[in-house]
């Protein structure tokens, strides 16, 4: 393969997990044993020092009709309010016409925070049932994936486009790029939310690798892919949300400076050597003792006769039981307040998913999957945890911004 971002040949891999399903792709009952295995491979780029995946799952497979629904955690809802009042404050207050564009909108959570700043908003969702929810609720909605042939269709300009957990999923990538080029106002901000690369191999967050996630940025990395394309990063802050995200403001080239605390972060990432090949190939090793520590612990949780439900669903999650080689011995539900994972099966393990309003028996621990969402969680069991029902976290993110 060819690097995704600047088509160098000189790929090395990094991290190695194994052949894994789509993790996104639920199974109904009589679909089980029936799903596709793909490779799950980590590639570091000697050139650009972008690391990727060296298989892709077709967008079409993977976005055509997805079930994750951005508005059911409010730790999100709330993150992506405050995004949306900095963006108005900061850049766009006393801006008479105020638009933003959000890419892969999902239920509309963001632009519904737009909205009542009174921007103009339109969202492009590549999810048919899920556009169909933003629709309803208010949020013009296009049910079609971002490029820039459908950046020429819109052929308007925004204020703001955001593009929120999506970024890093493109397969059409230079082709997003440019569209979001096309459709920024000459005085526009383009903030783009990722996961940030530094922060997974800090908390050791490898489950956010899987094939949905075709890219994985850090600050120094995507800047040249911004900068193919005639933009330009000049502000960023790293947010706790999903264990550590950037949250970054891109504009045209040239129009804006970099600030202090973008500079401080793109040289910390130089000073720990957070873009090479070796920091990855020593994560790559602390993965596989993270394996053998928590198989340790359930299967020290299992001779006590312990029973043991998974908290979540997170399309993450099944990185993690995949490569684990966890499944029903283990664990005998995943708990969702997602409807629309009722009566499914998580992919490759099959375990079964139970709604958590619906549980009429409580396990005696919480493997939590949804760890990125520890505070939130935490707050809302207390009750739980002082049945003495255990909270166990196999990942225990960074809370700090920085």
């Amino acid at each position: 393969m060819k690097c995704r971002i600047c088509n160098s040949s000189r790929l090395s891999l990094a991290i190695d997990l194994n052949a894994q399903p789509w993790a996104n792709n639920f199974l109904k009952r009589e679909e089980i044993g029936t799903e596709s295995f793909y490779p799950l491979r980590v590639m570091h780029c000697a050139d650009c020092k972008t690391v990727q995946l060296d298989h892709t799952v077709k967008k079409e497979i993977m976005f055509g009709n997805h079930t994750y629904l951005s508005g059911i955690t409010k730790s999100l809802s709330d993150h992506f309010q405050k995004v949306a009042k900095s963006v108005d404050a900061v850049f766009f207050k006393n801006e008479k016409e105020k638009s933003a564009l959000d890419i892969g909108s999902n239920d509309g959570t963001q632009l519904k925070h737009f909205q009542k700043l009174g921007y103009r908003v339109l969202g492009v969702e590549s999810s048919t049932t899920i556009a169909r929810i933003a629709n309803d609720t208010g949020v013009e909605t296009i049910n079609a994936f971002f490029n820039f042939p459908l950046a020429q269709e819109i052929n308007q300009t925004f204020k703001v486009i955001n593009a929120a957990g999506v970024f890093f999923h493109l397969e059409e990538l230079h082709s997003v790029t440019r569209g979001i080029k096309e459709l920024l106002d000459s005085n526009g901000v383009f903030v783009v939310q990722f996961l940030y690369m530094k922060r997974i191999v800090e908390n050791l967050a490898f489950d956010q690798i899987y094939h949905e996630h075709l890219l994985y940025y850090n600050l120094n990395t995507i800047d040249v892919l911004l900068n193919r394309h005639g933009l330009s990063m000049f502000d960023a802050y790293v947010s706790p949300i999903h264990g550590g995200s950037v949250i970054g403001f891109v504009t045209h080239a040239g129009r804006r400076s970099p600030t202090e605390r973008l500079i401080k972060l793109r040289q910390r990432e130089i000073e720990e050597d957070s873009n090479e090949f070796s920091t990855y190939q020593e994560f790559f090793k602390k993965i596989a003792e993270k394996k053998r520590i928590t198989l340790d612990y359930l299967n020290a949780q299992k001779a006590k006769k312990k029973t043991i439900y998974g908290f979540g669903a997170p399309v993450k999650g099944n990185t993690m039981l995949n490569y684990f080689g966890t499944g029903t011995q283990y664990f005998d539900y995943l708990v969702e307040k997602n409807e629309l994972r009722r009566g499914l099966y998580s992919p490759g393990m099959h375990i079964p998913i139970a709604i958590e309003k619906e549980l009429k028996q409580l396990p005696d621990i919480y493997f939590v999957l949804a760890w990125n969402f520890k505070k939130e969680i935490l707050k809302n069991n207390q009750h739980l945890l002082d049945k003495g029902i255990e909270f166990y976290f196999p990942v225990d993110p960074v809370e700090t911004d920085e």
